[in-house]
């Protein structure tokens, strides 16, 4: 196991309870806009890469007809089937596994996901590709991640990276596109939107390194003043709260090509 996949399954091991219950990530609106976007249907065989406490694939399996989510923390997997079992839903398979190597036969799946992981991958290119192989032809792939302006981005990651040791980095717009199209794909819809939360809370279900947490609390404050973390922070009352820059790309898969010989 790579020392970047022990950070991660350390870090979210301590934080999956209060990732799962967290409102940011429990968002229902942006959770329903993920639905809308995959255009689901009832044949649909649907996985979600980094799922996390498999808040995507439970709202996909009330509609479709199989639904996967493959994590590399077992903790976070407990709080997915904890999830899955008060749902009553019956129709999902979850895998303990590494993204970046699939366990899952090519074009498996009509619709592949990730929602709030890539900026864990210290290979995004890898993780793509490996969607797109297990994608069927003219299938979906429908992606959200934090992505910060072009000017602002090494702030944010600095920022982002004291918060949780176990943030890569997180891609401006210009390098998602170029991302999806060293992948093969071209994203046929992309849309932006800020995750509002405030700062005490992203904090209390964060575990940075000592001292870290007051580091990251300054970078807010100074942040107030010009927003040079792209997070648009102000005061409420006693509070910091945000909004941060969130992208959601779909493209398809390439349909099965025929060559015809002459």
């Amino acid at each position: 196991m790579t020392s970047d996949n022990k950070m991660t399954i350390d870090q979210f091991t301590r934080q999956a309870a209060g990732y799962a219950s967290a409102a940011t990530i429990r968002n229902d609106q942006v959770i329903q806009r993920m639905v809308y976007l995959a255009d689901l249907d009832v044949d649909d065989t649907t996985l979600d890469v980094a799922c996390g406490p498999g808040l995507i694939v439970c709202a996909f399996a009330s509609r479709v007809g199989h639904a996967a989510g493959i994590d590399l923390t077992p903790a976070m997997l407990d709080q997915a089937r904890r999830l899955q079992s008060d749902s009553g839903l019956s129709n999902i398979t979850w895998t303990e596994g590494d993204v970046s190597h699939l366990p899952y036969a090519d074009g498996k799946f009509s619709v592949v996901t990730s929602r709030y992981a890539f900026h864990h991958f210290r290979d995004p290119l890898a993780v793509l590709h490996e969607m797109v192989r297990v994608a069927k032809p003219g299938g979906t792939i429908l992606i959200a991640d934090s992505a910060p302006a072009a000017e602002k981005a090494d702030a944010f990651n600095a920022m982002e990276r004291l918060r949780d040791p176990s943030h890569v980095r997180a891609l401006t717009v210009e390098q998602w596109i170029s991302l999806f199209v060293a992948a093969g794909l071209a994203p046929n819809h992309v849309e932006s939107f800020r995750l509002a939360g405030d700062l005490d809370s992203l904090l209390a279900r964060s575990y940075p390194n000592p001292g870290d947490e007051l580091r990251v609390r300054q970078m807010f404050e100074s942040s107030l003043n010009d927003d040079f973390l792209d997070v648009q922070p102000r005061r409420d009352c006693e509070k910091i709260v945000y909004g941060f820059p969130i992208l959601i790309f779909r493209s398809r898969k390439a349909e099965r090509s025929t060559v015809t010989a002459s």
